[in-house]
């Protein structure tokens, strides 16, 4: 038998990646609501929080829009460049109502983020207000398609 030096990997597992996994597998049941703090939007559907999981327990992740997809900033075309930008620019808006909370956390398929619901002050459900006012399209996992096939390039 080898000594644990020669099969644990030092540093042990640490920062977003830990936090995330704490999220998700802490959040109770799906319709308990956990405050979050913004840090910042990084595209039309996802964004950086600190998340109050428990009184006294705050962690940072990714926040992935539950049911969306919005365009891509690192864009195939110049039209879904345009998209992307004002997709953010929307997400932005709405987390910056206030009062911004997510539920129904679970994991994402990318390490490092979460998915979930989100809601605001004023809106009750944050991707279908991105799916409303066009800056996304339904997603339900799986393969993506592009947004550039009747963009000019």
């Amino acid at each position: 038998m080898l000594p644990i030096r020669h099969w644990v990997h030092w540093p042990l597992p640490h920062g977003r990646l830990q936090d995330t996994d704490v999220i998700w597998q802490r959040a109770g049941a799906p319709d308990v609501r956990h405050p979050v703090d913004v840090i910042r939007t990084i595209d039309g559907d996802t964004f950086e929080a600190r998340v109050h999981v428990s009184p006294g327990l705050a962690l940072t992740t990714r926040v992935r829009l539950r049911g969306i997809d919005a365009p891509e900033l690192k864009a195939s075309c110049r039209r879904e460049l345009q998209m992307a930008e004002a997709a953010t620019i929307a997400l932005r808006e709405l987390l910056g109502q206030g009062d911004v909370a997510i539920f129904n956390i679970g994991p994402d398929k990318y390490q490092g983020r979460v998915v979930a619901d989100v809601v605001t002050t004023r809106t009750a459900n944050v991707s279908a207000a991105m799916l409303a006012a066009g800056y996304a399209r339904a997603y339900g996992g799986g393969h993506r398609g592009g947004w550039c096939a009747d963009a000019a390039h």
